[in-house]
């Protein structure tokens, strides 16, 4: 009997110590918030029709009084941290030191997304992931219609490297979007912790609803995804959320046998399987509103509330960082995820092992997504064939002629592999959004 007491004891000690932890984490987190009340977060911008900006801020109340006469940009270009959960102070990069698009004929506000038809696509790179991201930025351009806007959070050695290869793009294109270019930024306290967390700065996506805060819904992808079809078909996605859905993402994996979560994972997971963050297409104003469930607190806590509690609850159970996080958050909170089918982040692991990918097989895939830097090496050749098809392709050349057939005859030395094998799939909906633009194309030289 003393020996029950003693571990009811213990378990009741435990239980003491770990909610005083979680609420001093949480009291920290609204200290550091209330240093910032005072704070203007400021309002949007004129439109880019008015100032030749994209997503111009006006200077927040912080700050306004240790600013020089006519000074117009901010002290130093480099930030690797920020407040939280704040945005930076309008003497600090970010808020009105983003490098952007400077073209003054590009008319729609970001802040105004009931009247914005362009679909909004975010990205982060850090390291030697220029390239990539520009390739992967290329794709998205080449076969959507409809307008769209670049936001690149990138480190600021990058920056300039960035702005330049895109000015660099023939007008007849860079008349199809606009672009932001972001510092990395992460919560002052853990900033080297946060940065590091996976792989360099993948962890950002995490904090974008709360720094881009005058963005409705947005299209998170890794730098390693290609487009093979529209942007704007994924955005629609959005049209078919419920009351209960704020972001949409695929299964990590489709056959359990294979499964990583299912069978490795430390930590809760959403599903069956998990779920990859890759390709995440969310709406931050309901991320920014919703209160969500966790096993921290027997209170609900708001997306700024939970970050940071739950890095330091699973720091050491997690292997896939921000990927994790996401994981646990939507395991505690189901009913607030859209998924969607595979084909939408086909990756390696669809076809590695054999093709498990149904719907890919049935309609083709519409987003690769060729992570484990298998578009740099020899393990999986079909996917860096469609890599280097994108990548090499002269913008304005035939994509009949320039594209799909050298694509098409790459592939064909790939049969050696299981997605090789399968390699059709990867062409199937690119076929038909080169068609697509074909058509687009042949109806405005009819029109003039």
């Amino acid at each position: 009997m003393r020996c029950y007491l003693h571990a009811f004891l213990l378990c009741v000690v435990f239980t003491f110590f770990s909610l005083l932890y979680v609420f001093s984490q949480l009291a920290s987190t609204l200290e550091d918030r209330g240093e910032w009340g005072g704070v203007d977060d400021g309002t949007p911008g004129r439109s880019a029709q008015d100032t030749g900006h994209v997503l111009r801020k006006t200077p927040s109340l912080a700050g306004l009084g240790d600013r020089e006469p006519g000074l117009d940009r901010c002290k130093s270009l480099s930030v690797s941290y920020w407040k939280p959960y704040w945005r930076l102070p309008a003497d600090v990069c970010g808020v009105n030191c983003f490098l952007e698009s400077s073209l003054s004929d590009r008319s729609g506000s970001v802040a105004k997304e009931h009247h914005d038809e362009r679909s909004h696509l975010a990205v982060v790179a850090c390291g030697p992931r220029l390239e990539e991201t520009l390739t992967m930025l290329k794709s998205a351009l080449l076969f959507s219609q409809k307008p769209l806007h670049f936001y690149i959070f990138a480190e600021d050695e990058l920056h300039e490297s960035f702005r330049d290869a895109l000015e660099l793009w023939p007008r007849t294109f860079q008349a199809k979007f606009t672009f932001t270019i972001y510092p990395i930024t992460f919560p002052k306290k853990n900033a080297e912790e946060w940065k590091k967390l996976f792989k360099p700065c993948a962890s950002q996506r995490l904090f974008l609803p709360l720094i881009l805060k005058e963005v409705d819904s947005l299209l998170y992808v890794d730098t390693d995804i290609l487009f093979l079809q529209p942007v704007e078909n994924i955005w629609a996605l959005l049209s078919r959320f419920n009351t209960s859905h704020l972001a949409a993402m695929a299964p990590e994996h489709e056959e359990p046998r294979i499964g990583w979560y299912n069978r490795f994972a430390r930590h809760p997971y959403y599903g069956k399987t998990g779920i990859n963050s890759g390709v995440m297409l969310m709406n931050m104003t309901k991320i920014r509103q919703k209160f969500f469930k966790n096993d921290m607190t027997a209170f609900p806590l708001t997306w700024e509330e939970i970050l940071m509690p739950l890095l330091q609850k699973y720091k050491l159970n997690i292997t896939w960082g921000d990927q994790d996080l996401l994981n646990i958050i939507f395991y505690h909170n189901p009913e607030s995820l859209f998924v969607f089918p595979c084909q939408w982040n086909y990756r390696p692991d669809h076809c590695i092992y054999g093709s498990n990918c149904q719907q890919a097989e049935e309609e083709g895939v519409f987003i690769l997504h060729g992570n484990r830097g298998v578009y740099h090496n020899d393990k999986q050749p079909a996917f860096r064939a469609v890599y280097e098809a994108i990548k090499k392709y002269p913008f304005g050349e035939n994509m009949e002629t320039s594209l799909l057939q050298p694509l098409e005859a790459s592939l064909q030395t790939t049969t050696n592999t299981y997605c090789g094998r399968v390699s059709h799939l990867f062409t199937k909906k690119l076929k038909q959004s080169i068609s697509s633009v074909h058509q687009e194309k042949m109806m405005d030289i009819t029109s003039k």
